[in-house]
Formats: structure tokens, C-alpha cells, sequence
């Protein structure tokens, strides 16, 4: 079993920044891509970015520039750096790990990142 857990969302201007962190822990596991997305209420989940063991980077379009994913592989830790939030970032950010060796994803619980004045 692998949990994920996430740390770094809070209240923040518009303009301001956060750093998400999100560590896995659990049995032994060779985790393959870490990443985000996020949830907006009344919207659907969607991706934020994400990182494969390589370092190979993907991000949706609403976050090229301002995000910045990374990992400490030695950790199994990903990180999102979140610059020049807007109120459209608002929204639930969960971590995931896809894990090769149960060939799935696991999810953490999320972290609330409101962006507001």
C-alpha cells in the first residue's frame, strides 16, 4: 500500500505564490510518473502537471509559465511551485503516483489552495 500526503495549500492573494509538496510512503514501490491536478467545485477534475522518474515535464495550458513541477526521487517528493496565482486556481490539488510495480495510481486526500483578496 502507498500513501501520499500533501502539504502547502492555503488562502493567498492574487499575484502570490505557494509550494505544494506531496510525499509517498508504504510498502516497497517503484513509483514511475508523479503529478497534479485539481478540482474547482462545480467543475471536473483536471490535470495540473506532472513528472516522470526521468524528469519528463507536462503541464495544462492555464498553468505553462506560472507552475512549475519537481521531484526528489531519493524522497519520492513532487513539488508545485505556484507563482502568480489567480482566483481560477482556486481549487482542491491532489497529488497522484502511478506505481509500476501495482500498475495503478494512488491518490492523496488534497490540499485547498484559495486564491482571493
Amino acid at each position: 500500500q502507498v500513501q501520499l500526503v500533501e502539504s502547502g495549500g492555503g488562502l493567498v492573494q492574487p499575484g502570490g505564490s505557494l509550494r505544494l509538496s506531496c510525499a509517498a510512503s508504504g510498502s516497497m514501490f517503484n513509483i514511475q510518473t508523479m503529478g497534479w491536478d485539481r478540482q474547482a467545485p462545480g467543475k471536473q477534475r483536471e490535470l495540473v502537471a506532472y513528472i516522470t522518474n526521468g524528469g519528463y515535464t507536462n503541464y495544462a495550458d492555464a498553468v505553462k509559465g506560472r507552475f512549475t513541477i519537481s521531484r526528489d526521487n531519493a524522497k519520492n517528493t513532487v513539488y508545485l511551485q505556484a507563482n502568480s496565482l489567480k482566483p481560477e486556481d482556486t481549487a482542491a490539488y491532489y497529488c497522484y503516483a502511478f506505481v509500476v510495480t501495482t500498475n495503478r495510481n494512488y491518490w492523496g486526500q488534497g490540499t485547498q489552495v484559495t486564491v482571493s483578496s
